[in-house]
């Protein structure tokens, strides 16, 4: 995803980012008018970089605010790879949220690369809003998210989330402790999941973005593609249907994205494994788990998209698909050394 330096750098009136997807909000249809409707208000518009250790319920609270799915979820860590871009609306100010990778040791190359997405995610942030799990303690990873964050200058939110199963009186001692850290300008309790808390937060974070031009169509919703959300949704299935540290080890490569002349759509998507033995697990036995990996997929993609789907899964043995710099690029993420 290129990096944005901010909407009054980059916003027209009238024109219009081709290829990201239109949602339900403000559309009859799921394709995009391409026009910036102006609101009545003098309008606004910013970039919020949304940072936060792994499974803090970041994509979770991205997805709340724009009111529909654009980023995947799953309750193992690190399900977000790469750089995505939730466009929210609230009153006449125009949103965008970039939900960004769990930040952590990187251990291999794929995790130096999705953290060192995260961190680029900040470039040219109006504002930067710090998600932490309520429910756990400020160890390492959040101190190692917080304690850089004191030096930036961007106006700076503390996000605690997952209130609604949170330990309450932990929660006021978990904010002091991290305004320690860095000069929070405000602090929310909020759930991802219950929407408790959102709406303040969510006029929060509109108030503090500059005036300027909308960037993106009303009923536009995400700057990813339909090639990259299918990719993202199978991943998304992989993520809830395999066990253990498989679906880390894995990616997804949408190769063939095709509009029938039936209004339908035919994905032919490439699921890289490093080991026979994993592909025999994707597989299942006599091919069930990749027919129902495939299934709720394609169901989902259908609601997604608005269009019947015709999806194709694959599965290909790559030993080094982790150095393969080609697929890097594809599943969205710069290559790092």
């Amino acid at each position: 995803m290129p990096s944005h330096a901010g909407c009054r750098d980059q916003a027209r009136i009238g024109c219009f980012a081709a290829g990201g997807r239109a949602g339900k909000r403000g559309a009859s249809s799921p394709l995009s008018t391409g026009f910036i409707l102006l609101p009545s208000s003098p309008p606004s518009c910013g970039l919020v970089a949304v940072l936060g250790a792994p499974n803090a319920g970041k994509s979770t609270l991205v997805n709340a605010l724009v009111g529909q799915k654009v980023a995947i979820t799953s309750p193992k860590a690190q399900t977000t790879r790469t750089r995505l871009m939730g466009i929210a609306i609230e009153g006449s100010t125009q949103l965008l949220l970039v939900d960004t990778p769990g930040i952590f040791e990187p251990k291999r190359r794929l995790d130096r690369a999705m953290v060192s997405a995260a961190w680029e995610g900040t470039a040219g942030a109006d504002a930067i809003a710090v998600v932490v799990d309520g429910k756990g303690g400020i160890g390492p990873k959040v101190r190692a998210i917080v304690e850089p964050l004191a030096a930036r200058r961007e106006p700076k939110l503390l996000i605690l989330n997952k209130v609604d199963i949170a330990d309450k009186p932990r929660l006021l001692d978990h904010a002091a402790r991290l305004h320690e850290m860095a000069a929070f300008e405000e602090t929310f309790f909020v759930s991802a999941t219950t929407g408790d808390g959102l709406s303040e937060m969510k006029a929060a974070l509109a108030s503090r973005m500059p005036e300027g031009p909308w960037h993106f169509p009303e009923d536009q919703v995400s700057d990813a593609t339909d090639r990259m959300l299918a990719a993202e949704v199978t991943r998304e299935q992989l993520y809830h249907q395999l066990h253990e540290e498989l679906p880390y080890a894995s990616a997804v490569d949408t190769e063939r994205y095709l509009e029938r002349e039936d209004g339908s759509v035919e994905i032919h998507q490439q699921i890289y494994v490093a080991r026979d033995t994993q592909r025999a697990i994707v597989l299942g036995k006599g091919g069930q788990r990749i027919k129902e990996i495939g299934a709720t997929a394609r169901k989902e993609l259908q609601e997604l998209l608005g269009v019947r789907v015709h999806l194709y899964l694959h599965v290909k043995v790559k030993p080094n698909w982790e150095e393969d710099r080609m697929l890097y690029r594809d599943i969205g993420l710069d290559w790092v050394e």
